[in-house]
């Protein structure tokens, strides 16, 4: 890592935008220098030849600087500081670079793929070359040192955008391989593999950038928040002694280092509001200041003193999850009456339970008011937002 101890300044404070920023820029400027001088080799290489596999190689290597230009400007963008007109930041400039990189390998895996065919259905001959030979050798460890480089950095920042670009990497080795043993097999036998070689590549260019697609476009769309970050957030509210319990998280990514979350905590209706607000405002502070996580805690006052109220509450949570275990209720408040009795609540329910409320509801009513003097009239709200 002597690279990102030379030109990134506080390269330890990997929660720091502007560290992430410098990381990403050293990285566009390593992988632009690397590929432009290894697209330059083979190309030569491809001339002399007349190899259209490893002239096809050399467009891969020319994609691949593209794409560290498109990286390099994507990480300045996202390390942009909140306005008034985009207040959350940034940071998703690093998914788009890493959708427009993923493009581009699909243009280039396409056209690769016709010159290719072309070259199934008129097969010329390949003159091997010493030279060519050792550019390719040379190409396979100068892309296994870019795949490890940008493989500890992305694992450094945790930036998926250069986990992909190491990835592309590894497949470039992979591509120039089999590039090489077309030229080696087309020397010493008397079949043609270059046209057919150089179509495998296309077709592994091609599997990568929509791979690499995909995996952009989903946070881009919006996806669920990783279980490991989850779990972070609620270890970290659970540890406080006041806290009885926590609801309704909701997690919101704005792009890497951007993360904003907003939860309820249930704590003793006796304890001082201004007391329980206190704490509160310390654990978003101190949520930030560890973890890097932009919490919003609402703090909702639980009744804990009352016997009726807390076996009502523990009969419906078990019918609840008696119905489905990875249902739980929250709120859960009780309005007293003389012919009867209103029970308030929430329902934390999977979006992909939805279509089952009315069941639940109906059943929930019935068990509730089944053999009991009194009249329950069930008020629930479901909650199927991203919860816990």
């Amino acid at each position: 890592m002597l690279l990102l101890k030379l030109f990134v300044p506080d390269y330890t404070k990997t929660d720091s935008p502007k560290v992430r920023t410098a990381v990403g820029t050293l990285s566009g400027a390593v992988g632009i220098c690397v590929n432009l001088l290894l697209f330059l080799g083979k190309l030569l290489a491809g001339i002399l030849t007349g190899s259209v596999s490893i002239t096809a190689d050399a467009m891969n290597n020319l994609s691949d600087a593209s794409g560290s230009i498109v990286t390099l400007v994507g990480f300045k963008l996202a390390g942009k500081k909140p306005d008034a007109s985009h207040p959350f930041g940034y940071a998703r400039y690093e998914y788009l670079s890493g959708l427009a990189v993923s493009v581009m390998i699909l243009l280039i895996g396409v056209e690769l793929a016709k010159t290719s065919v072309e070259k199934i259905l008129h097969p010329t001959a390949v003159v091997f070359s010493l030279t060519a030979a050792v550019v390719l050798v040379v190409s396979i460890g100068v892309k296994l040192w870019l795949s490890y480089f940008n493989t500890r950095l992305g694992n450094y920042i945790h930036s998926t955008t250069l986990l992909a670009t190491a990835a592309d990497s590894r497949n470039d080795c992979i591509s120039t391989a089999a590039v090489l043993a077309a030229a080696l097999a087309e020397h010493f036998l008397p079949i043609r593999m270059d046209g057919l070689m150089g179509l495998a590549v296309a077709v592994f260019i091609l599997k990568s950038g929509w791979g690499l697609a995909k995996d952009t476009i989903s946070p881009l769309l919006g996806e669920a928040a990783a279980p490991e970050l989850r779990q972070k957030i609620v270890d970290y509210v659970a540890a406080n002694p006041m806290v009885l319990g926590y609801h309704d998280l909701m997690v919101h990514d704005y792009g890497p280092g951007r993360q904003f979350a907003s939860m309820h905590v249930e704590m003793d209706h006796r304890a001082d509001p201004l007391v329980c607000h206190e704490i509160i405002d310390d654990m978003e502070r101190e949520c930030y200041e560890s973890h890097g996580i932009q919490l919003v805690i609402h703090y909702d006052p639980v009744v804990v003193d009352d016997p009726e109220l807390t076996a009502l509450r523990e009969r419906v949570r078990a019918l609840v999850q008696e119905f489905d275990p990875s249902l739980n209720i929250h709120d859960f408040r009780m309005v007293r009456g003389e012919r009867h009795t209103n029970l308030i609540f929430d329902v934390s329910m999977p979006a992909a339970l939805s279509d089952k409320q009315q069941e639940l509801t109906r059943r929930l009513t019935e068990k509730m008011n089944e053999n009991s003097p009194m009249c329950y009239c069930l008020v629930i709200t479901y909650d199927l937002a991203d919860y816990a």
